[in-house]
């Protein structure tokens, strides 16, 4: 969420930040400027009335030590009082239609992120690794996965329906592989810490990271006896977590960090659950669009002054799962109008996928700055330094980061095609064949029944 205080002293920047993202201001602020003028209005009346009520205490105190009557200055303190409680109760309200608006509003772009209005307005800041070089026409993972007798989508769609797939034999083996081979590459050559978060949250913590309220239709909800209603966040509900991001953010929901603790650095191997709303007809083959789907997820707590520099290290920590497996691929700068609505700056990975002949995104990694600590209410307590006690500084929100490291279903189809020979087999990246128990190829295997 967005700083009140930075909206009130900055509104032309604001306005000027949500048109570079192709939102009209008028439409997303609303009434914001004459909500917050009542509110003004009403904390300039309740200081006028309570140094009135002020001085009528002190008037009161002279009457009664001198004898006189002071009646009347008494009736008008009672009525004072009423009126002051009736224009907080006002402000209250005003502030909390001001963080209602706030909350629908997405995070503001960082200056260094170019304005677009869609993807074509993304910048591609680097290619790596060469495109295979094949003598014949390369297939799509569906068709090599259903020939080798690794994949199933029949099957998945018998039990579960669509945007499902089983994984059979070498297949599972691989969707392993890659994980185990992810974790360890985090934890041990980039230092973070593993962590397994429960795969259900609560609707606050959707609310910290930004999916609820604006996005609960690409969410899938529990049908358990706490219901979620609109517009209320619960702690006994429960969603299937859409990422990893949104249970290990918010671990540290409602807690203030010492400084010297920072920067914090945590990894998750979960599933992920979608509903993918909205792109049905969309990547129907295959697993680009599934409804579950298994990720190794990276989330950073930092400092302001050194979210920057952890968000280009985060990504280039997940640059190195794809340099590792030999899989090409290319950095985009995300613009203004392609942005996920929590980010204010987003650097995507896209996979080459000679099956299809496209870049694919297989990684986001974004810096979010203090908008999911502000929802989630993360603080940090400054260092005092040389010159400042720490007890007299008060604690400020931290930045979030968080990005995929990688989506391994992905990385997964990206193995298929880019080592996919002749004959239909896949070749076993190098650094997969010790978490493949040897194995060099993936060669057909026998069908399950």
């Amino acid at each position: 969420m967005i700083d009140l205080a930075f909206v009130r002293a900055n509104l032309p920047v604001v306005e000027e930040k949500l048109r570079a993202r192709g939102i009209d201001p008028a439409i997303a602020l609303g009434d914001f400027t004459a909500i917050d003028r009542e509110r003004r209005d009403a904390i300039t009346q309740v200081e006028t009335l309570k140094a009135r009520r002020n001085k009528l205490t002190e008037e009161i105190a002279r009457l009664r030590k001198s004898g006189a009557d002071a009646s009347a200055q008494t009736e008008e303190t009672k009525s004072l009082k009423s009126e002051v409680e009736a224009l907080e109760s006002r402000a209250t309200a005003a502030d909390e239609r001001l963080r209602a608006i706030l909350q629908t509003i997405p995070n503001l772009p960082q200056d260094s992120v170019p304005v677009g209005s869609d993807e074509h307005g993304n910048v591609a800041e680097k290619h790596w690794g060469d495109k295979p070089g094949v003598d014949f026409a390369p297939r799509p993972h569906w068709e090599l996965g259903e020939a080798l007798n690794i994949l199933d989508f029949n099957r998945a769609a018998k039990i579960s329906g669509s945007r499902f797939v089983v994984h059979y034999g070498a297949g599972a083996r691989l969707e392993r592989a890659l994980a185990n081979f992810m974790l360890d590459l985090h934890t041990r050559e980039h230092g973070y810490t593993e962590v397994l978060p429960p795969y259900m949250v609560n609707s606050k913590s959707l609310f910290g990271t930004g999916q609820l309220p604006k996005f609960a239709e690409d969410l899938f909800h529990c049908d358990d006896k706490d219901a979620y209603t609109p517009g209320e966040l619960q702690d006994g509900d429960h969603w299937l977590i859409p990422t990893a991001e949104v249970p290990v953010t918010n671990l540290l929901r409602d807690e203030t960090i010492d400084e010297a603790q920072l920067s914090i650095s945590l990894c998750a191997y979960t599933p992920c659950f979608r509903s993918e709303a909205g792109s049905y007809g969309k990547d129907v083959r295959g697993m680009i669009r599934q409804h579950q789907f298994q990720k190794v997820e990276l989330v950073k707590f930092t400092t302001p002054e050194k979210s920057n520099e952890e968000h280009e290290a985060l990504t280039r920590h997940a640059e190195t799962v794809l340099e590792k497996l030999g899989l090409p691929y290319r950095r985009m700068l995300l613009c203004t109008g392609d942005m996920g609505f929590a980010s204010s700056k987003t650097y995507d990975l896209e996979v080459w996928l000679p099956g299809q002949n496209l870049y694919r995104e297989i990684s986001s990694c974004s810096n979010f700055q203090d908008f999911q600590a502000r929802r989630a209410n993360i603080r940090y307590r400054p260092s005092g330094g040389p010159f400042k006690s720490k007890l007299l500084k008060k604690s400020e929100y931290l930045h979030t980061l968080n990005g995929s490291g990688l989506a391994v279903g992905r990385t997964y189809l990206a193995i298929l095609e880019n080592y996919q020979q002749a004959d239909g087999s896949i070749k076993v990246p190098e650094a997969l064949v010790p978490y493949m128990n040897g194995q060099t190829v993936i060669a057909k295997q026998e069908r399950i029944g």
